[in-house]
């Protein structure tokens, strides 16, 4: 947890996750839970009240799960944050009734959704003098179309890129922060996504930018970072949060993260066993080879970059057995001709050692 958005610090937050401990939509709350070094008082959510949050999620972190924000703010909560995504991107009207009666009380609020609340008339007159609503998901100001800048920076750039949506890719981009990190590395996290603005601040929630300003969007969040860390050396990681998926039909971010960060690296995050998108089971997952060699060829773009690697797999195997998870990672490390790990599960330094990063501590 290593993590801080400066936004929240000092702050004791709550993270609204109704139904998202046991259910498919609590990515963004279990994501901030597993990585934000922010206080975390209770995790909200009535179908897994009173169990542990460890014992559920096999993350560290010995919370209370409490069944309302009403007792969450009784704990000395005075920051709710969304960490649910429910269908529609739409809160349940009893969800909303919840949140406005926290506001009245004096919270403030993070808000992840696509919809905006701060500026909503019937969200700012529960507001309370000294507190605030944040919606993530808005576009920066200023914005231009990319222009290729990132590709001067000196150091790693790397990406992770994967076989679908919501599989792993900003756990991964974190993950390699920590272990650079951990080898005494500078590491810079350059997140594109509301989960990784909220965990660490340095961001752009891609999403909510048009589409024409998306590469140039993501080009100055990486300026931005080197900016902010006094100059990048050859030794320096920026890792680049991945989002979507070049398979999925629905899916927008990936080409404008490639042009905007200009990567010198790329990691393929792919779910164990999966074989088709999760949401579209007509659209199969091709054989990872050819998915390597997909994301290659189209990060090179006919030439604009140079040669651009999938130097390793991140494979997802948060539903597998130890020994599973094992055999799964020599399998795909044979069948791609790649090292081959999940991060989350063993950390991120043989993804680091396939990018040649150890090679940069004889340059510092």
């Amino acid at each position: 947890m290593d993590f801080l958005n400066p936004r929240l610090a000092g702050r004791r937050v709550g993270v609204l996750l109704h139904e998202g401990l046991r259910g498919p939509r609590g990515k963004t709350g279990l994501a901030f839970l597993r990585y934000s070094a922010a206080e975390v008082v209770a995790v909200i959510d009535r179908d897994a009240a009173g169990a542990s949050l460890v014992a559920l999620t096999g993350i560290d972190r010995p919370v209370p799960v409490v069944a309302s924000a009403q007792e969450a703010i009784a704990l000395g909560v005075d920051t709710l944050l969304i960490g649910i995504a429910p269908s529609g991107g739409i809160l349940p009207t009893e969800w909303e009734t919840e949140l406005k009666e926290a506001l009245r009380a004096g919270v403030s609020l993070v808000n992840g959704l696509h919809r905006p609340l701060s500026q909503a008339p019937d969200w700012v007159v529960c507001q309370q003098p000294g507190q605030w609503i944040w919606d993530v998901r808005v576009e920066p100001t200023g914005l231009t179309i990319g222009s290729g800048l990132a590709r001067l920076l000196p150091g790693v750039r790397v990406l992770t890129v994967g076989t679908d949506m919501a599989i792993g890719k900003m756990s991964t981009t974190l993950e390699l922060c920590r272990a650079a990190r951990r080898q005494g590395r500078q590491a810079h996290f350059v997140g594109t996504g509301q989960a990784g603005l909220m965990i660490a601040g340095q961001a752009v929630a891609l999403d909510a930018v048009r589409v024409d300003f998306a590469a140039g969007a993501v080009e100055r969040a990486l300026l931005q970072a080197a900016q902010d860390a006094g100059g990048l050396g050859e030794a320096d990681l920026l890792a680049i949060e991945g989002q979507g998926s070049l398979l999925h039909p629905g899916s927008t971010a990936t080409l404008p993260l490639l042009r905007g960060s200009q990567p010198t690296h790329l990691i393929l995050v792919h779910r164990a066993g999966q074989v088709h998108l999760r949401d579209l089971p007509h659209c199969p997952i091709p054989p990872l080879p050819d998915v390597v060699a997909l994301y290659e060829a189209v990060a090179r773009a006919a030439g604009t970059y140079a040669a651009v690697p999938v130097a390793a797999i991140a494979l997802n195997t948060a539903h597998l057995s130890d020994a599973e998870a094992r055999a799964e990672c020599d399998r795909v490390a044979a069948l791609t001709d790649r090292p081959c790990t999940d991060p989350v599960r063993y950390g991120a330094e043989l993804l680091l050692a396939s990018m040649g990063v150890d090679s940069f501590n004889q340059q510092t």
